[in-house]
């Protein structure tokens, strides 16, 4: 119930004007958000990079109200590659399509994606398209294959996939026939029980499932390693702070003979700094999900929704004189 509320709040402008207007929010919400511009990010992806960590960068913002909107955080996207790619840090960027007009006008969606994959072309570097909330699964998913269709490569652009949804399952086994590059997720939106387990434990166990078939998939590609400038990822990305999780993926990958540095861990900026380093240590490629920007409330808020320490953690700031 809890999490639902939180998650309710996450969409809530009365609640958005509210915390926000809190200074002593923003001093929370700096635990997950790296800042509010780009400089602040290059220099948490300098930091994280001199930790042997890999980057990705996330500006920010969904659900656009306006095509003027939706144009001006396509133009925020396209300054961060071309920041990563002057600041010269091992860094690759993230994006929500309802960012960049989805919510809006499909096809000014499309070509605002086009846009920002061409620079990613030129830059050598990869855009990951983040999966959101189920109106929107069916949507993002042909908008991928579309830029596919369009010649763009899964050395460019890459998908991820929530393993509390029932058609987790067939989307994964249909992307990764087209060799998609994934982050694996459990998930952080409310959704209804026709639509996503409501245990835990089937959640998780999907989960492991969705490994399993992404390493023996990686096991059959040939350009599966992470790129030297660390900016490529390999196919399966597992994005978890469940230690379980990673022992899972991490034991039937050495039983099937993957290498390493053909599977990566990916965490959220702020969160099992310790476990990101020991990973590290043991000669895993992870690689660390940095956002940034102004529009920090709704990514705050679900992180809230996600742990209960986390909860204690801002309500013990509010009160600290």
């Amino acid at each position: 119930m809890l999490r639902s509320f939180l998650i309710y709040l996450s969409k809530a402008a009365w609640a958005q004007k509210l915390v926000t207007s809190w200074g002593v929010a923003w001093k929370a919400a700096s635990r997950f958000v790296a800042g509010e511009r780009i400089e602040d990010a290059i220099r948490a992806v300098r930091e994280l990079n001199g930790k042997g960590i890999n980057a990705t960068l996330d500006h920010l913002g969904e659900h656009t109200s306006t095509v003027e909107e939706a144009n001006k955080a396509t133009d925020d996207i396209l300054t961060v590659l071309t920041e990563i790619d002057k600041a010269g840090v091992r860094a690759n960027v993230s994006i929500k399509l309802t960012q960049i007009g989805m919510g809006l006008d499909e096809e000014i969606c499309r070509q605002n994606l086009v846009r920002i994959l061409e620079l990613a072309s030129r830059h050598d570097n990869f855009v990951r398209i983040d999966i959101e909330d189920t109106p929107y699964t069916d949507v993002t998913i042909s908008t991928y294959n579309a830029m596919l269709e369009r010649g763009f490569t899964t050395r460019q652009v890459g998908m991820a996939v929530q393993s509390y949804l029932y058609r987790a399952e067939e989307d994964t086994r249909k992307l990764l026939d087209k060799g998609t590059r994934f982050r694996l997720v459990k998930g952080a939106y409310k959704e209804p029980a026709d639509k996503a387990y409501p245990k835990k434990s089937d959640v998780d166990a999907n989960y492991d499932l969705l490994a399993k078939i992404m390493i023996d998939a990686a096991l059959k590609s040939e350009q599966n390693t992470l790129s030297e400038d660390g900016r490529i990822p390999p196919i399966p990305a597992i994005a978890s702070h469940d230690e379980k999780r990673i022992a899972f993926a991490r034991q039937y990958a050495e039983k099937v003979g993957l290498p390493k540095s053909a599977i990566e861990f990916q965490m959220l900026y702020g969160i099992r700094r310790e476990l990101q380093e020991q990973l590290v240590k043991e000669g895993f490629p992870v690689r660390v999900y940095v956002p940034f920007g102004t529009h920090w409330y709704p990514y705050f808020m679900r992180r809230l929704a996600e742990r209960p320490a986390n909860i204690w953690f801002f309500v013990s700031n509010f009160f600290r004189k």
